[in-house]
């Protein structure tokens, strides 16, 4: 009763706070903002939210969290667009989709497809939203009881997770989120201070590289050069057909498939570390088991669709369980929004939980709520948006070349922010391209920090407990919840293992060569020694421990993969290479090119100002890559300048300087 007598007040609290007509319109440009992104393949909640995370500076909380909580909820929903009438996966959570959407879109039932899909989505996120607020209430008494060795374990869990789960090869999971946690630990370190893999000579490396920069870097970058190398439309025929009614009483005669499948996405969003790569096709795989008729599944069956559909949404509720609880991201989105939350002055975890109540239920309220907007907006823009993906990709990619260095400038306003923009997202390419965990690599990242103060914390503590005695010392490292989230570490690391080889979180790539996987390979390895080195140069224990610890795991995981690659022949899946076979061999266009136009903007930027290179990488791309007269060209430019301009004026946002700006006084923009 007393849960109930504190969390009913907040409850009425938050839904009057998010029913103001100024967070009102705030979820409603989330929603607006999440369908744009989610309609492009690649372009997920993470691009997503990594683009709107730098305009989080100043916002007023409730405002902030409305805009983002509605991108979160609406892009698992608008990324059945590219899965049903493109038939490619508009995001790692929508893989499944494609198997049964777009056989049914190629039969003309694509609006059968879609709406049996966004009737499920809609479903799966509003049952996501009630186990959270049923987890919440639950939570404040549980949280009390999670001292820093216990939430140390929840990330080494969530951790271990990403590494065995996602990948066909387990150790390309664990080197992938090794890289991230070396690559988080940047800078200075928090404990005293030493730099690591930096240097008071390149001040920007001090701060270490922005969460902002790696989510845009590693996600949207490589998947942008992937659909710009083919220099054609996304997809070649866009009709929707009819059955937009059959699709929803399809879903209802699958009410229990759908329950189902969202329960099994509220549990896999709950787990940190397992996200979208995995839910769909647990769902998917659950939907098969269980159903009498298996004959027409891949060919257009549309329990193929209510399945993977209700269990990525209500992933996005499970999600933010140990996200709001325990401050451990659930997802790559949900790693970013952890980004958003410090942005806003608010502190993921059992604080949130524990002193801001309220704030909490308006996450609930607006999951809740951006799923009914979502799924009534993609209903109404399905038409205009199955014409979109019509238009050639390469009229489209200038756009979001522009968007995302533009967003990458904001999160430390210095050029820097373009140059690791650029450095990331070439890594971003060969993680990709060789079938490296992405999603490993960007939670990695995001942990870093809390695993080294968790550790640090919990060292220093467990130190001093033991000097007063061995007990006391036990009793506080090896806690019931402790040996507990240690047993599900290890459960879940064999069942990981067991079940790597089904998971393909970059799709199906074909081996090749053994040479340029090989030489990628050494790379890491290079760059993972290297780290060690300069990390057992480091004076002080406390801020060496981390990255040495870290370093010499990846090193022994990398080296496993170097026998395997010494020892295997050339079709052994330690050979992927998206380069030897599929879409990206066939590709018109080559990958250092098309990688040069993007370079070349970056490069014109830091020279000229952002706004004269712009100016200029426009109408030269127009012109030649993609082919267009002067006056489509002067237009289509003139209209993306003026954009980026009124964007950056009413959000009074500055651009990256160049050094003509240094020795000119230009008006604004070009200043």
């Amino acid at each position: 009763m007393d849960i109930l007598a504190t969390a009913l007040p907040a409850l009425g609290e938050a839904f009057s706070l998010i029913l103001q007509p100024q967070q009102i319109m705030y979820l409603v440009l989330g929603v607006v903002l999440g369908l744009s992104v989610g309609v492009f393949p690649g372009l997920g909640g993470i691009a997503g939210l990594s683009l709107v995370l730098p305009f989080m500076f100043g916002m007023d909380p409730v405002s902030g969290l409305a805009l983002m909580v509605g991108l979160i909820a609406v892009v698992p929903t608008s990324d059945t667009f590219a899965s049903v009438l493109m038939g490619i996966p508009g995001s790692s959570a929508s893989q499944a989709t494609v198997l049964d959407g777009f056989p049914m879109a190629r039969k003309g039932e694509a609006a059968r497809a879609l709406s049996a899909a966004f009737a499920s989505s809609l479903f799966g996120g509003l049952l996501g939203a009630s186990v959270l607020t049923f987890f919440i209430l639950i939570a404040r008494p549980l949280v009390l009881a999670f001292g820093t060795p216990e939430m140390l374990m929840v990330t080494v869990l969530g951790l271990s997770m990403v590494a065995v789960m996602a990948g066909r090869l387990p150790l390309k999971g664990l080197g992938a989120a090794c890289l991230g946690l070396l690559v988080g630990s940047i800078g200075e370190a928090g404990a005293g201070g030493s730099l690591r893999m930096s240097t008071y000579d390149v001040p920007y490396l001090i701060d270490g590289i922005k969460l902002v920069v790696v989510g845009l870097g590693i996600f949207a970058v490589p998947e942008i050069i992937g659909l710009l190398r083919h220099d054609q439309s996304i997809a070649r025929d866009a009709k929707l057909g009819a059955g937009w009614t059959q699709g929803v009483r399809d879903w209802w005669q699958n009410i229990w498939l759908s329950i189902r499948c969202s329960i099994i996405g509220v549990i896999v969003g709950v787990i940190p570390g397992l996200g979208g790569s995995v839910v769909d096709w647990i769902a998917y795989g659950h939907t098969v088991q269980t159903a009498k008729d298996k004959s027409r599944f891949g060919s257009g069956d549309v329990r193929g669709v209510i399945g993977p559909e209700s269990s990525n949404n209500a992933k996005e509720g499970g999600g933010l369980v140990p996200t709001l609880i325990f401050g451990i991201p659930g997802s790559g989105s949900m790693a970013v929004f952890i980004g958003g939350l410090a942005l806003l002055g608010i502190d993921a975890g059992p604080q949130l939980i524990q002193n801001n109540l309220d704030v909490t239920y308006t996450i609930v309220w607006s999951l809740a709520l951006a799923n009914v907007v979502g799924a009534g907006l993609c209903i109404a823009l399905s038409g205009g948006i199955a014409k979109l993906t019509t238009i050639r990709f390469t009229l489209l990619a200038p756009y979001l070349f522009m968007m995302i260095a533009f967003a990458a400038f904001q999160s430390g306003q210095s050029l820097g922010d373009l140059v690791s923009l650029f450095s990331i997202g070439v890594l971003g390419i060969f993680l990709r391209r060789f079938d490296w965990s992405r999603p490993a690599f960007l939670i990695g990242f995001v942990l870093s920090d809390q695993v080294e103060n968790f550790a640090n914390n919990a060292h220093q503590i467990a130190s001093f407990k033991f000097r007063l005695g061995m007990a006391q010392g036990l009793e506080y490292v090896a806690s019931p919840i402790v040996i507990g989230i240690a047993l599900v570490t290890i459960v879940s690391v064999i069942i990981g293992l067991r079940q790597a080889k089904q998971i393909m979180s970059e799709g199906d790539v074909h081996s090749g060569q053994k040479r340029a996987p090989l030489i990628f390979l050494l790379a890491m390895l290079a760059y993972t020694s290297v780290a060690w080195i300069d990390a057992a140069r480091i004076s002080l224990v406390s801020d060496k421990i981390f990255p040495m610890t870290v370093a010499t795991v990846g090193i022994i995981a990398l080296l496993a993969l170097l026998v395997r690659m010494m020892r295997a022949p050339e079709d052994d899946l330690v050979f992927a290479d998206r380069e030897a076979a599929g879409e990206d061999f066939h590709a018109p266009h080559g990958l250092w090119v098309t990688l040069g136009w993007f370079a070349g903007l970056l490069v014109l930027s830091s020279l000229l100002g952002f706004i004269l290179a712009l100016a200029i990488f426009m109408v030269a791309f127009f012109r030649i890559r993609g082919g267009l007269g002067w006056v489509r060209t002067l237009v289509m430019s003139a209209a993306g300048i003026a954009a980026i301009c009124f964007l950056a004026d009413t959000l009074h946002r500055d651009f990256p300087p160049g050094l003509l700006q240094e020795f000119v006084r230009l008006p604004w923009p070009l200043v």
